[in-house]
């Protein structure tokens, strides 16, 4: 009885252990790439499979996008200027037979291969072009490893130029261009400037001619501006003195002319005759 008892346990803890081993679970991310016997027979979806234990293997492929740094790298330019870039990828498992099948380690072979490809095409640039010219570079280096790696299953999706590291004497030499640039970039608006001003200085000065009066009235506005400051010297331009002295002049004459007593007509004298006062000097005496 306690040897019928022993084999029993013994049978169902090998059943339990060749359903765990029969038993396979695929996640929603993954596909399973069924082998047996060393042939692949199949791709499982995802859920709950189930294999022959010992005799099938099942391999699970992540067909989620993988990021993969691309470590910096020495690079010399087009100019002959040397730089380290770094990059990252992004890729992921379209085919999981030919990842599984036609290569080994596709993580290592596509590190590997973006690595040759970044130094490829960055040395293909000038310096001036690495730096502006980005986007070019992240799809030329995107199309060549797409190329290489449709073979082995793989697409990638983006390649980005993370950073790109300058030697020191490159980086002063850079800033006094970038200073010389800005200089003549003033000098040129300073310039601009300077020539709509003289435009504009000639408009007024041909208005001015026109209107000689406009030209006073601009100095008399130049002198309330000045009184704003509370200046205690103020410097008066010769014609404005001159105006002053002509305008002074005319009102000194207007005030004379309107002070004058005009001639008046002699009035008619209707005398009568003496009469001799009491005291005997005669008086006159006059109607009119």
């Amino acid at each position: 009885m306690t040897t019928t008892i022993w084999i029993i346990a013994i049978v169902a803890v090998l059943a339990v252990l060749l359903l765990a081993l029969a038993l396979k679970v695929v996640k929603q991310y993954e596909q399973g790439v069924l082998f047996r016997l060393g042939r692949v027979i199949g791709v499982k979806k995802a859920g709950l499979t189930a294999i022959i234990p010992f005799i099938d293997v099942l391999h699970r492929v992540s067909l989620r996008i993988v990021t993969m740094p691309i470590q910096s790298q020495g690079i010399i330019t087009r100019d002959n200027v040397s730089v380290d870039v770094s990059a990252v990828a992004y890729y992921r498992v379209t085919d999981a037979v030919k990842s599984v099948v036609a290569i080994e380690n596709v993580e290592a072979a596509i590190n590997q291969i973006a690595q040759t490809t970044l130094r490829k095409v960055v040395g293909q640039h000038t310096l001036d072009e690495t730096l502006s010219e980005t986007d070019r570079i992240n799809l030329n280096i995107r199309e060549i490893l797409d190329v290489a790696t449709e073979e082995w299953g793989v697409a990638v999706t983006l390649v980005e130029l993370k950073d790109i590291q300058l030697p020191e004497s490159m980086k002063r030499a850079m800033a006094r261009q970038a200073e010389a640039e800005r200089e003549k970039r003033a000098k040129i608006i300073a310039a601009e400037g300077e020539a709509l001003a003289a435009d504009a200085l000639g408009t007024a000065a041909d208005i001015m001619m026109a209107h000689p009066l406009a030209l006073q009235l601009r100095n008399l506005q130049s002198l309330v501006e000045l009184g704003v400051d509370k200046n205690t010297t103020v410097v008066f331009p010769a014609p404005l003195m001159s105006t002053i002295g002509e305008l002074g002049s005319f009102l000194a004459r207007e005030n004379a002319a309107a002070t004058a007593t005009p001639p008046t007509a002699p009035a008619l004298d209707r005398s009568l005759p003496e009469q001799p006062a009491p005291n005997g000097k005669p008086v006159a005496t006059s109607t009119t």
